[in-house]
């Protein structure tokens, strides 16, 4: 019986002992050759998760702070998608559907920053409107419907002017065309006006002239933030109202847009898709956070004049890469 139990072993022992002098044992108990094998596979994986998760790192932080700042943050991105062509860079989403729900992720990410910084006015506002349903006009009142008034120009154009656009003006050349020659528009604008209003003592007509202003906005590389900012110093406000007024007036803009998709990204059932979602909007809210944070403070006590110098070099820089380089730049 014993001889048959090692006729059955002795195949088994022979293989673990031929094994054994090729191998030695870690101190985990397995083969070192097998582990050192599973441990490449852990490193080139995690490399190319990493390597596949940059891009998107890179679209949150930029789209997050540049959404509020007055230099376009559509040049910014096509430069950004330029490195990613020019490195080899893997996109960030597979198709037109996923880097909308990734767009609107980040813009969502970016107005969580605005209404965090500006909590106290978004709150009276709030307020204001929680009084006019009751019938009292308040001054918080006022202002939310002036800042609901100024919006709807936006997006009645958006809706004449889509199609009326054309792929043509969605060029580079339009987007670094524009960052120059409204980066110049907002430097007379903040040079040749006094600086006497603000946000509180804003009236009808200010509201009206900046929200038709805001359809301008439409043009590639105009910047939203840039052109209210500008019509806003235009009528005397202080560099700090100006982008304050500007802040709070892209909260309802940016949420109506955003929140549609938010909700269809929650209904997709794209698990994956969801969690870059909420990793690009984190991203996007703390860089944009800073941003909002250093411009405020700058603007209290400086110009705008640093913005409108950074705007003609970055639109410089499109062109010359387009001109000069032959790069085929693109919008996304």
């Amino acid at each position: 019986m014993i001889h048959q139990y090692l006729d059955i072993l002795s195949p088994v022992l022979a293989f673990f002992s031929s094994y054994n002098t090729k191998t030695e044992l870690n101190g985990d108990g397995c083969f070192k050759d097998e582990y050192d094998r599973l441990h490449d596979v852990d490193a080139v994986a995690s490399e190319e998760s990493l390597a596949a998760l940059l891009p998107m790192i890179i679209l949150a932080v930029v789209q997050g702070i540049t959404e509020f700042l007055p230099i376009s943050s559509s040049g910014h991105l096509v430069l950004a998608w330029e490195v990613f062509a020019q490195a080899d860079m893997p996109l960030p989403s597979a198709n037109a559907a996923e880097r909308l729900a990734l767009d609107a992720a980040v813009h969502l990410g970016s107005l969580g920053a605005a209404i965090s910084y500006f909590w106290r006015d978004v709150g009276q506002l709030a307020g204001g409107a929680l009084r006019l349903l009751t019938g009292r006009m308040t001054a918080n009142g006022r202002l939310f419907l002036q800042i609901v008034a100024a919006s709807i120009p936006l997006v009645v154009a958006g809706f004449l002017v889509k199609d009326a656009l054309g792929v043509s003006w969605r060029s580079v050349e339009v987007v670094a065309w524009a960052s120059i020659g409204f980066g110049v528009l907002l430097w007379i604008a903040d040079r040749s006006t006094m600086t006497i209003n603000k946000v509180e003592k804003t009236t009808w007509e200010q509201a009206l002239i900046i929200g038709l202003a805001q359809i301008l906005a439409l043009i590639p590389g105009a910047s939203r933030s840039g052109i209210t900012m500008t019509a806003a110093r235009a009528l005397g406000f202080e560099r700090s109202d100006a982008a304050r007024f500007s802040m709070l007036l892209a909260i309802p803009a940016i949420l109506g847009a955003s929140a549609l998709f938010g909700y269809d990204l929650y209904n997709s059932g794209n698990l994956a898709l969801q969690i870059d979602a909420i990793v690009a909007a984190a991203l996007a809210f703390v860089s944009a956070l800073i941003a909002i944070t250093i411009m405020m403070a700058w603007l209290r006590r400086a110009t705008f004049t640093p913005f409108v110098i950074y705007r003609i070099l970055l639109g410089g820089l499109l062109l010359y890469l387009i001109y000069v380089e032959g790069v085929a730049l693109s919008l996304q």
